[in-house]
């Protein structure tokens, strides 16, 4: 399927990728980074890599990594 990297140091836990998520794998945690903020981290059980929560990150803190055979689910 997919994968989703965070950077945690670039996060400053705004909650958009939450949001962007239609699936519900991606929520803000209990972990500070070194800038006080809470940060997002990966909760689901698999990514469909739609790219949503990479695309609306306003500190691009969120990498997507994809099989190359897998298809996006609408």
């Amino acid at each position: 399927m997919a994968r989703v990297v965070i950077d945690e140091e670039r996060c400053k836990g705004c909650g958009l990728c939450v949001a962007a998520c239609n699936f519900g794998n991606l929520r803000i945690g209990e972990k500070f980074n070194s800038k006080s903020y809470k940060v997002s981290e990966f909760v689901g059980e698999e990514c469909k890599g739609c790219g949503f929560c990479y695309m609306v990150c306003p500190d691009t803190a969120i990498t997507v990594f994809r099989d190359e055979k897998v298809e996006v689910e609408k």
